[in-house]
């Protein structure tokens, strides 16, 4: 539950998952939107480092086919709140119009690109996948 908030405060859910799709059936997975939320904690967790990632986040994981959504960027700092889980230092954010898009994305080379770059200064990541609708 806990992390639930701090997903759904971190995305802000009226900020660009309110124009996702919604299901034709219920409980088909291949009409929802896959959303794909990743958090890096990284070992070298300065704010250049940080700002790196999401520099690279954005050239190598932003505009890939079928995506509805995306965003990347830094832990906010100053919200300390009881559910806040501030176990990162970098959040990726990505809705696909399907599962099949989601799968595209994993095996795209730039993605393959993206890992590779990063990958040495990641202590920790931690990747949320659901199956989500909006109005």
């Amino acid at each position: 539950m806990r992390m639930l908030i701090a997903v759904a405060t971190i995305v802000g859910l009226g900020c660009g998952i309110a124009a996702l799709q919604s299901p034709s059936a219920a409980g088909d997975k291949s009409s929802k939107n896959l959303a794909h939320m990743v958090y890096f904690k990284l070992k070298d967790s300065s704010p250049k480092a940080a700002d790196a990632l999401v520099d690279l986040c954005n050239k190598q994981l932003s505009g890939h086919d079928g995506t509805v959504y995306y965003s990347a960027g830094v832990l906010a700092s100053d919200l300390k709140r009881d559910v806040n889980d501030r176990d990162f230092d970098v959040a990726l954010h990505l809705v696909f119009k399907d599962s099949a898009s989601h799968e595209k994305y994993q095996v795209h080379p730039r993605h393959e690109d993206f890992i590779k770059q990063g990958k040495d200064n990641w202590a920790k990541v931690r990747v949320f996948d659901a199956y989500v609708s909006g109005k």
